[in-house]
This record gives structure tokens, C-alpha cells and sequence, in this order.
């Protein structure tokens, strides 16, 4: 990245569904880095469409972090009952380490505060250990780990947004 686009303030708003598009893209940049992990490219963030992703974005409560014109990162969310359920982040590859996903983080869970969530809850994969690190530092605790039918545990962790 230049440090011209360093210095730029990175602007954090509500995600609309005319961002999907861009949601799109992002998402599958960021998640091939999971396929890695996992050595598989069968997850939903990567086989999810854009009419699905238009569709997911018309009742919901993510945000989009904007540099200019260009979307480097998004975070989905929804409101179930008291629960802020939290999905999806992603961040441009060429932006990861800049506290994006932090910064993201923050706005959604501001959201769902706003919204009259008082838990938020979102979960990974068990060999993510970059986003477990991410959840942790940011205050969400481990509550359970379900195996899935590949033998990968998905980890569920939950912050209390009061």
C-alpha cells in the first residue's frame, strides 16, 4: 500500500444492500486465505452468491469500512432476540494488519447495542488462530466448540455488549 492510501481516513458505515457487489469480492479474497487453512474451497463464503449476499444485506445491521470509493472490509450482523449474531468479516488481504477488523468490530457491535442486543456471538473455524486471537483481544470469551461432519470444531465465543 502507498502512503498516500495510508494516510487516507478510513471511512466505517452501515452496510446497504447495494454494497454486495464489493461485500462479494471482499469476502472472497479475504476467506481463500481460510480455504488454505482448511484445504477446502467448499465454505460459504466462498460459494455464497451475490443474490444471496443482496438478499442477507436488505435486513441487517453489518458495516462497511470504506477507503474512498473502495470497500476494504465488511462484518454482517443480525439481531435475534437479546443476541447480536456476528458473521462474515472480512478484510481486503492488502488492508489485514491495519485494525480493520477491530475498527469493524467495534461499529457492528454499536449497532447492536442501538438495536437493543446486550450479547453479541459469532464463531470461527478451530485452526483460524488469527481471528481467535482478533476475538479474544476484543473481548469475547470461548463457550463451545461443535465438530462438524469434516472433523473441523467450530468455535462459538460471545461478548457481553453492555
Amino acid at each position: 500500500m502507498s502512503e498516500q492510501a495510508r494516510d487516507r481516513p478510513v471511512h466505517i458505515r452501515a452496510i446497504r444492500p447495494e454494497d454486495a457487489g464489493q461485500v462479494l469480492t471482499v469476502q472472497r479474497a479475504a476467506f481463500v486465505q481460510e480455504a488454505l487453512i482448511y484445504r477446502s474451497v467448499d465454505m460459504p463464503p466462498l460459494t455464497q452468491t451475490l443474490d444471496e449476499v443482496r438478499a442477507e444485506l436488505a435486513a441487517n445491521l453489518g458495516q462497511v469500512a470504506l477507503d474512498g470509493d473502495r470497500l476494504i472490509g465488511a462484518v454482517r450482523a443480525r439481531r435475534d432476540r437479546d443476541l447480536l449474531l456476528i458473521g462474515r468479516l472480512a478484510i481486503a488481504p492488502d488492508r489485514q494488519g491495519e485494525g480493520l477488523g477491530s475498527r469493524l468490530l467495534a461499529a457492528v457491535e454499536q449497532a447492536g447495542r442501538d438495536a437493543g442486543a446486550v450479547e453479541a456471538e459469532l464463531f470461527t473455524g478451530s485452526l483460524s488462530e488469527a481471528n481467535l486471537r482478533l476475538y479474544e483481544r476484543e473481548g469475547y470469551r470461548e463457550t463451545q466448540r461443535v465438530t462438524e461432519d469434516d472433523g473441523i470444531e467450530q468455535v462459538f465465543l460471545r461478548k457481553p455488549l453492555s
